[in-house]
């Protein structure tokens, strides 16, 4: 019986109706479990373990005030009992496009109460990324906010809907009460069902219960498909291995909608027992502030959070001395970063780490007893996972020391993406996923990351498919060819660069590239932030254009 819940409190489901296939069916399940990597256990029963022994305990701070651990359980309940009332059936899958909230918390556990999968959407997404994740999730319910930065979400999804047949309802959190077509999350609590008529379901640790969608190379978005089980391996095997403990708080600037805020910010509270601070939106001085009033110890954050947190504790000659952790990483990170963030946070260990969507933490920094340096110089120990390396051409494996793709294997790693065939194509004979990165393994155990084989941009942390762009560049009456690739940004590491081939007596500016896609309504950070008009692209032999040559142009012309 799970900790913290009554006999008749609970009601064992054990069968995963959700509708994709996964590598589940190969037998992958049987020697994790074997061999404890894969703990059996499920959100909803570390959760109820946290409530019964410091429910009254602050468990998460937001913009809004503070919930204790207790105080989130019983928001999960009235919700979860509110899915069971309208007929929501394991399997099926609810979505929530919310900012660094407390609520995402409790929809993300009450969704585990009831077997359902969770579906977080990054709140830049707009109409092009969002319609394509929620027909191809099939959402029944999906969570947003009415307002955020200048973004009118229930217009955004009220114009969504005609083409969204499975979806039910949409409801916003924090905004008005009487909007109409959608549902307040504030006066749906309040008339919820209340406990004891809503039973918990204590659900099959194998199954599905997390759906993210991640850029893909081919232009159409992957949804990557995690369990209880992956999920949980990776926050038992990182958080032992940075000594989390309950005494820990997590500062939390990226977003709960990417992989490393879903598990860092809303999963391992539940874990370890461990107050979280988000941040709804980044701002290094508050940053700083948040670190102090509440004594933060620890933090993941992409490049820019590190370099601007450093810069303004260097400026204002401060330290934070309660700080003893900072994870960078989902972006390009310079030694010189982590150097910097050494000497001005003399308690902290800065370090680079490795991961994505698919895998979450293959690194996880510098191990006990190892050189401080290697958390500059390379992208840390491997933890958790089986890592090789191999020729990108041949498939060979090379030795250390040697750059080639980056392959990992492990008990965290996705049960595969929705497609069928996107999985089947990720993997190799021997079950280790194809991650697109280039790199090599040094000191035995740390992984340096050089470069990429696939063609993504990550600008800021957040991968952006060039693929994507190009198709709706496409499309353009002026332009006959384009491509588009990564160019250096100072601040957010890398954006997107456009070349373009004209159409006879055709004419274009970057500012006409920006208004075009801001008419498809794809997302702002996705716009190329300059553009080459060229009389023909640079081509191999076969007619590949050869987007090393423009990735070096950005460098010497920009």
């Amino acid at each position: 019986m799970a900790p913290g819940l009554t006999q008749t409190a609970e009601r064992s489901v054990q069968s995963n109706r959700s509708p994709w296939r996964t590598r589940l069916e190969a037998g992958v399940a049987a020697d994790f479990s074997e061999s404890g990597q894969w703990l059996g256990v499920t959100l909803v029963q570390q959760a109820a373990t946290q409530t019964k022994v410091r429910g009254a305990t602050t468990a998460i701070v937001d913009g809004k005030g503070s919930q204790t651990f207790a105080e989130i359980m019983a928001e999960a309940r009235l919700l979860a009992g509110w899915f069971r009332q309208i007929g929501l059936a394991p399997g099926e899958v609810v979505s929530f496009q919310l900012p660094n909230w407390s609520e995402a918390i409790a929809i993300n556990l009450a969704a585990c109460m009831c077997g359902l999968v969770v579906n977080p959407i990054v709140p830049i997404y707009r109409d092009v990324e969002v319609g394509y994740i929620l027909r191809s999730s099939r959402t029944r319910i999906v969570f947003i906010p009415e307002t955020f930065r200048a973004t009118d979400y229930v217009e955004m999804v009220e114009n969504l809907r005609p083409s969204l047949p499975d979806l039910e309802a949409v409801v916003v959190v924090r905004g008005t009460e009487n909007r109409s077509g959608v549902l307040n999350y504030g006066r749906l609590l309040a008339e919820a069902p209340q406990a004891p008529g809503f039973a918990v379901q204590i659900q099959d640790p194998n199954a599905v219960k997390l759906l993210l969608y991640t850029s893909g190379t081919t232009g159409r978005p992957k949804g990557v498909l995690h369990s209880h089980n992956t999920i949980q391996s990776e926050i038992d095997a990182v958080g032992k291995f940075w000594g989390i403990q309950s005494t820990d708080v997590i500062l939390m600037p990226s977003p709960v909608t990417h992989i490393t805020g879903y598990i860092y910010g809303i999963e391992m509270m539940a874990t370890f027992g461990c107050k979280a601070v988000f941040m709804d939106r980044w701002d290094a001085e508050l940053a700083a502030a948040l670190i102090l009033q509440h004594g933060v110890t620890f933090s993941v954050g992409a490049t820019p959070f590190l370099r601007e947190l450093v810069g303004f504790l260097e400026h204002r000659g401060e330290t934070r001395p309660s700080l003893r952790l900072f994870a960078c990483g989902g972006a390009p990170v310079a030694p010189d970063d982590i150097r910097r963030a050494r000497a001005v946070l003399p308690n902290c260990l800065a370090f680079r780490i490795y991961g994505s969507s698919e895998a979450p933490t293959v690194t996880a920094g510098v191990a006990a007893g190892d050189p401080v340096e290697l958390g500059a110089t390379t992208d840390g120990a491997i933890v958790n996972f089986d890592v090789k390396i191999v020729s990108p051409d041949t498939g060979e494996t090379l030795g250390d020391g040697r750059e080639g793709e980056i392959l990992v294997r492990g008990p965290e790693l996705m049960l595969g993406y929705t497609e069928w065939e996107d999985t089947v194509e990720a993997f190799d004979a021997e079950g280790y996923f194809r991650t697109g990165d280039l790199g090599f393994i040094s000191h035995a155990r740390y992984v340096t990351v050089s470069g990429r084989k696939k063609d993504l941009i990550i600008r800021g942390g957040e991968n952006i498919s060039a693929k994507e762009v190009e198709d709706i560049l496409h499309t353009h009456p002026a332009i006959a060819e384009v491509a588009v690739v990564a160019m250096p940004h100072e601040r957010l590491g890398e954006t997107p660069c456009a070349f373009a081939v004209l159409n006879k007596g055709g004419s274009l500016t970057i500012q006409e590239v920006q208004t075009f896609l801001e008419d498809t309504r794809l997302a702002k950070q996705k716009f190329p932030e300059n553009l080459f008009l060229l009389a023909s692209m640079p081509k191999t032999a076969s007619g590949k254009i050869q987007k090393h040559v423009l990735r070096a142009r950005c460098k010497t012309d920009t």
